[in-house]
């Protein structure tokens, strides 16, 4: 027997249910990942932004930044993924959930040797799908990088120096 789950009142919820189906969800792709775009906050009155990202060996990710509004929620759901949260570095491996809160230094990677499968979720959300597809231009040589520092308050990503990123790249190039 199947239970219907009341939800309330269709105008007591901020938004609408979302589905996304994964032959639906818009791809964006760029030399080290593949992403799989399946909510904006266009579309959650602003509650949150969630998309896929699926790194090669290899992929660099992202390098050390802060969002001063959003926390970035990661879960890997394959591979490994190598972080840093202020200045410590740590790996995340199938299964393992991590939240970052505003104001806090981090940077990503698919660990050494691995891919990395992840579900990324913002909170709250903002409109990020076109920095998304904004940093596959600049990294297929369309756009110029200098978009990306232009863009830094439109999408909450304040890039800082990491000593201690720059080494682990090094370390795993």
């Amino acid at each position: 027997m199947i239970k219907e789950i009341s939800t309330g009142s269709p105008s007591a919820a901020p938004f609408p249910p979302v589905l996304t189906r994964h032959a639906d969800a818009e791809t964006c792709a760029d030399p080290s990942s593949v992403m799989r775009l399946f909510a904006d906050s266009d579309g959650t009155a602003d509650a949150f932004t969630s998309y896929r990202s699926t790194f090669a060996k290899g992929a660099v990710g992202a390098p050390a930044h802060f969002h001063t509004k959003a926390t970035e929620l990661f879960f890997v759901i394959s591979g490994s993924l190598q972080v840093l949260v202020d200045e410590e570095l740590t790996v995340l491996h199938a299964g393992d959930f991590l939240a970052v809160p505003p104001h806090t230094p981090h940077a990503f990677a698919a660990a050494p040797g691995c891919e990395a499968d992840v579900l990324f979720v913002f909170t709250p959300g903002m409109g990020r799908f076109d920095y998304l597809r904004l940093l596959g231009r600049v990294m297929r040589g369309e756009a110029d990088a200098k978009e990306i520092a232009e863009s830094a308050e439109r999408f909450d990503n304040h890039y800082v120096d990491s000593p201690v990123w720059r080494a682990a790249l090094e370390a795993s190039a």
